[in-house]
């Protein structure tokens, strides 16, 4: 089987879905790996070292699509790129299916199979393929570091002649994986930490990590069977707000990580809060690319609000470490390949009883398989 790795071309993306490590752990594998000239440049990995792990280098970008049995990729294809694939083809990445309903029915009418990585369950199981973990975990570090660096003041308490640094005060919202990893760093570095999640079964990895965690009364909320927060209604979301703003007052830095999967992120530090911060205080927005936590925050954007806090905006946040996240994405993809390979047959088995790849495979045999994209395309 060929299995073809694309530059990615999004704006601004540096990270790649192969790394020349998993490269040659594919080929022992016995596919054949063809990798797009210039793939790897953005995240440090050369042509060279991605020939000398037994890839082979694609210069005709169109007719690599067209040859490959397996496309693999962090960001999704064009509707036109992906009407390239042959029929029978298998693409495999972030694919983003519930926005993108043009790139669906060109796969679906096709007839290519599409596993997208946002879709695999968050089983124990799947838990090496969990890209979305990984590229999080990532961005919970990133954002304390972007901080880090705008902050105007020093993370830890520091003792002098001149007299004691009291140490930052790091407000985090969410502590799912991008959260958890968040606290541990600013904890590093030395930040007095408080962190806030609806579900009260991660207090326990939030006091482990050395966070206090601030407990708000909204009645009964939860995780869902994959481990996403389950959506408040408008009343928690008020509640919520009421008592969180007094913790943001109190911060000199404010992280929000709350996204709800398939739906816009939920509206969490209001204008009225944002007023109510010190001057000189930052808020990262993790949940910018799906709608916001915070508003005011923008995309791609830091804004400076008028009475001098600094909202980050940024995107992609994974993208700034993009060695790494490539390292870690590759790895994943390596780790959902090995799982379904048939080494009598040397190829990838779609097999539609195992739960991993029943819950990943959002379109096979021209249909669309995932009852939560059928009911967005009807929208």
């Amino acid at each position: 089987m060929k299995l073809f790795v694309p530059r990615e071309v999004s704006p601004g993306e540096h990270r790649v879905a192969a790394v020349p490590e998993t490269v040659k752990r594919l080929v022992e594998l016995g596919l054949e790996v063809h990798v797009e000239k210039s793939a790897g440049d953005g995240s440090g990995f050369s042509d060279e070292a991605f020939a000398e792990a037994g890839a082979k280098l694609a210069g005709d970008r169109p007719a690599a699509l067209a040859d490959a049995d397996i496309v693999t990729v962090l960001d999704k294809l064009t509707p036109d790129e992906a009407a390239k694939m042959k029929r029978g083809a298998l693409l495999i990445g972030f694919l983003d299916p519930l926005n993108s309903h043009d790139l669906v029915e060109t796969l679906a009418g096709g007839g290519i199979s599409a596993i997208s990585m946002e879709f695999l369950p968050r089983t124990t199981l799947a838990q090496k393929m969990d890209a979305l973990s990984s590229q999080a975990n990532l961005g919970g570090y990133v954002a304390v570091v972007l901080v880090a660096e705008r902050m105007k003041k020093i993370f830890p308490m520091m003792m002098t002649p001149a007299g004691t640094i009291p140490p930052a005060r790091v407000f985090i919202i969410g502590a799912g994986v991008a959260g958890l990893q968040a606290i541990a760093t600013a904890k590093r570095l030395g930040a007095r930490v408080e962190a806030f999640d609806t579900r009260d079964v991660v207090r326990e990895q939030v006091e482990s990590l050395g966070a206090k965690f601030v407990i708000v009364d909204l009645g009964e909320t939860g995780q869902t069977k994959d481990g996403y927060a389950k959506a408040l209604t408008d009343e928690q979301l008020a509640r919520q707000r009421e008592a969180l703003a007094k913790h943001c007052a109190n911060a000199d830095v404010v992280i929000t990580t709350a996204q709800v999967f398939g739906r816009k992120a939920p509206l969490i530090v209001t204008e009225d809060m944002v007023a109510g911060m010190k001057p000189g205080s930052v808020i990262v927005d993790m949940a910018v690319e799906t709608g916001g936590n915070v508003a005011g925050s923008k995309l791609n954007e830091e804004v400076v609000t008028p009475n001098g806090t600094k909202i980050i905006g940024l995107g992609k946040l994974p993208n700034r470490v993009a060695t790494h996240a490539s390292l870690m994405y590759a790895s994943n993809l390596l780790a959902l390949i090995d799982h379904f390979w048939n080494k009598e047959e040397e190829a990838l088995e779609i097999n539609l009883e195992d739960e991993i790849m029943s819950g990943a495979l959002v379109i096979h045999g021209g249909e669309v398989r995932n009852e939560m994209i059928k009911e967005s395309m009807q929208k």
